[in-house]
Parts: C-alpha cells; structure tokens; sequence
C-alpha cells in the first residue's frame, strides 16, 4: 500500500525540463487510507508531496485540513522515537507522546521548503522541546519559579562536572565559581531542587521497615487531644491560686472527692442550695477568668 500511495503522489506532479518536480495546484492530493501504516521511506516521500500542497491551500478549507492532519498521521513515528528517550520517566508513555505531538504540530506548521532541510530533522527539535518542557514545567513535586527550574538543571550539570574534576562533591563556592553566581543564588537553587521530587507518606521510614514496619507517615505527629487540657490547666493554675480556702475546698470536694452537693453543705453546714449557689459563682468567675486572662 505505501509503495502505491507513493507512486500516486508522484503521478500527480509536473516535471518541467531540467526542473524539481512542481506540484500543480488544481489537481487533488492522494488519498491516504491509514497514513500510520505507510512505510517510513514512502511517509518521507508523501509528507514532500503534502508540503507542497499545503503552502498552495488556504487555511480553514476542507483541503487544508486533510493535507495537515495527514502530515501529522504520516509522521506521528518521529514522536513515538523521540519519546521512547523519556520511558524511564513517571509520566505514562502515551501522555508523552500527545506532548511531543503538540511539538509535531508546531513543527509542521512553521516548516518551509525553501529551506532545503529534511522534515525530520526540523521537525525532532520542536518534539523533543515540547518534550521537556511538558516535564520542566509539571514534573516538579511543587511548585517553583522558571528561573530556579532551569538553575536546578545548570546545577546538577556543574555538580557532575567539578566531581568528575575534582574526584569529589564540590562546595557550594566552587559551583558558584563555576557558574558565575553567587554563593546565596546557588544555594537557592539547590534547596528549589528539593521540590522535584516527593517522597509517599507510605514509604518505610527505613530500611528494616521494608519488613513489616510502619511508614513514614506513623512517625509523623499528630496534634494531641490532651495539650488542651494542659494548656487549660496551665492558665486555671493561677486562677485558683486567688481564691479562698472555702471556695477552693468546694471545689475539691465536688470534683476532686466527688461528693454531691448535699454531701458537701453537710460537711459546711450549709444547705444544699447554697452549695448549687456558691459553686456555680466560683466556676463562672474562673470560666472568666480563663477567657479574659485573669480573675
């Protein structure tokens, strides 16, 4: 199929004496049936065919889209080569590709050829870029700004450079020698480079949790219940400090010995009312007094 889908570009083109072969624009473009399974030799030879056309169409017309969408089919092999360079990343193979096939897109569009440059090799730059910038630009852990994003990337390039040199990690004021920098710019970017990755709460903590202990996210703390009422004890201790002996005495018996009201108006001499009336006035003044700060 791809050999006769060539043959029938080519049967399309008037060759002039001693002249490249001009495409004439009054005849139709071949009609490619599943441009994904034309050759790579014939896919070359049709995508020069379908270029020629293109300039000659005007942009919105049926003719124009099928000639663009055709190039795009026809060349959709140089996205998957230039994304098998990037399988060993997180990101899923095909969400690679329909980046690198924005990149595809630009690359036909801006295409020229009068250039007298093959198509693939204008047209790797533009994948391979939206590439890594798709990765540059939503790979990071958190988010941060472009200039420490590409200071990361002279960074890492530095350190692999002067350890190889010196045969050791070099200091934060060797790299910044190195690029040119100040010490405080290098050290922004190396902290920024922390952001690139982030680490699962459920990963082990060490090495020995791999066997059955727990994960990072058990050794995290968690706000404890209990520092309220330490935090509340803390501010009633003075508080209490300013009463009399018999209202804290009250309050010893009621909720330190738990005896009832009218347990505690036997043990005063008091009735059981002004027991309910004079507890209630302690509480309410220490209630206050926590809220305010004093008594």
């Amino acid at each position: 199929m791809g050999a006769a889908a060539t043959e029938q570009a080519r049967s399309h083109t008037a060759i002039a004496p001693g002249t490249e072969p001009v495409t004439v624009a009054a005849i139709e473009l071949p009609w490619v049936e599943d441009a994904g399974k034309v050759a790579p030799t014939d896919a070359r030879a049709l995508s020069k065919i379908f270029f020629e056309r293109l300039q000659t169409l005007d942009e919105g017309t049926h003719e124009h889209q099928y000639a663009r969408n055709t190039l795009i089919e026809l060349n959709m092999a140089l996205v998957k080569f230039a994304a098998r360079r990037f399988r060993n990343r997180s990101e899923p193979f095909e969400d690679i590709v329909q980046v690198g096939t924005i990149g595809l897109i630009k690359a036909i569009d801006r295409f020229d050829l009068s250039r007298e440059v093959e198509f693939p090799t204008f047209a790797v730059p533009y994948i391979v870029g939206e590439i890594k910038r798709f990765f540059r630009d939503t790979s990071w852990a958190v988010h941060v700004p472009r200039r420490l994003q590409e200071l990361r990337l002279s960074l890492a390039k530095a350190i692999d450079d002067l350890s190889a040199q010196l045969d050791r990690s070099p200091t934060t004021a060797e790299l910044a020698a190195h690029l040119d920098l100040t010490t405080e710019e290098v050290v922004d970017g190396l902290v920024a480079s922390n952001g690139y990755t982030a680490g699962s709460l459920d990963m082990p903590a060490t090495e020995d949790d791999e066997r059955g202990g727990g994960g990072l996210a058990d050794r995290i703390g968690d706000l404890d219940p209990a520092m309220a009422g330490v935090e509340n004890l803390q501010t009633l201790k003075p508080l209490m400090a300013q009463l009399n002996a018999r209202d804290r005495s009250i309050l010893q018996m009621r909720f330190g010995e738990e005896l009832t009201q009218a347990q505690i108006g036997e043990v005063l001499g008091v009735s059981q009312m002004h027991v309910s009336r004079l507890l209630s006035s302690v509480l309410a003044r220490l209630r206050r007094g926590m809220l305010a700060g004093t008594c």
